[in-house]
């Protein structure tokens, strides 16, 4: 059209995308390496550091194992999100969003497997409890993490009391020499709101009474049990977290791809500049 002329502007990469990715990463980064930080140091409180069999030697689950896997995880995609945004890194950024996008889609699998396999779920849960209430003597983090579990969830086992025939302290057996024997952990005792001193062994002795006369001291209940009734009782509550964090991870995919898309139109322009732009000596 006369007197008009239409104007083409190069493309360049989005700095709103690029900074809020680069922060988010900053802070994702921090926790990580916190994480890692705090399960590396409470390996060499115990030891562990100075004697690497002593990760294989424990029966149940080292609660620190989180710590230092989650941390890695969270330091590695912290750092390639964080370098890749702030460099524009497109290897960096791709690697960001295609690990980020493998963890959204294990824990899909993983919550639909849950779903359809729940008795299967329910066997391995109860399995992997009394796993760790046989080493529950074994490792101070895993003793502490069952004991918050039992009081957390009010109950006692993975099925109930008699699971704790299972440790080797507080099993019923008359070559038991432990002062533990037929007895419960204290985090399995019903707790006396009146009372200001903790009773560590309120539970001593209680399973050779009436399970009728245990109700009044101690939980009953599995946990098991009292964790699938916690589930329903917080079902909106915990969905709505766990589409917190698939909307953050989705979020998080699409500005690294979003960013990957921008750098690479801005390299594929410089190319085409220096190709139609005459060579001059």
């Amino acid at each position: 059209m006369p007197g008009k002329h239409q104007q083409f502007q190069d493309p360049e990469v989005g700095c709103c995308g690029k900074y809020f990715l680069f922060g988010f990463n900053i802070v994702f980064w921090v926790l990580g390496a916190l994480f890692l930080a705090i399960g590396l140091w409470a390996w060499g409180e115990k030891g562990v550091l100075s004697n690497i069999s002593g990760l294989t030697d424990l029966g149940g689950l080292d609660p620190v194992w989180l710590f230092v896997v989650i941390g890695g995880i969270m330091s590695v995609l912290g750092f390639a999100g964080c370098i890749g945004a702030l460099r524009e890194n497109t290897f960096l950024l791709k690697f960001f969003s295609v690990f980020l996008g493998l963890i959204f889609f294990l824990e899909l699998a993983a919550g639909i497997l849950a779903f359809v396999f729940k008795d299967w779920i329910r066997d391995q849960l109860n399995l992997f409890i009394n796993n760790n209430v046989k080493a529950y003597r074994d490792d101070i983090d895993l003793q502490n993490l069952i004991d918050f579990a039992q009081e957390y969830w009010s109950c006692c086992g993975a099925r109930g009391p008699n699971d704790w025939n299972l440790n080797i302290y507080f099993n019923c057996t008359d070559l038991n020499p432990s002062r533990e024997r037929c007895g419960v952990p204290f985090s399995c005792c019903v707790r006396d709101p009146a009372e200001d001193v903790l009773n560590t062994q309120c539970g001593y002795d209680i399973r050779l009474k009436l399970e009728l006369e245990q109700q009044g001291s101690i939980y009953t209940k599995g946990c098991v049990g009292q964790f699938e009734k916690w589930l329903q009782d917080n079902l909106i509550v915990v969905a709505g977290v766990l589409v917190a964090i698939a909307l953050l991870q989705i979020c998080g995919i699409c500005l690294a791809q979003n960013l990957v898309s921008d750098i690479e139109a801005v390299k594929a322009n410089w190319s085409l500049l220096s190709q139609t732009t005459p060579y001059s000596p």
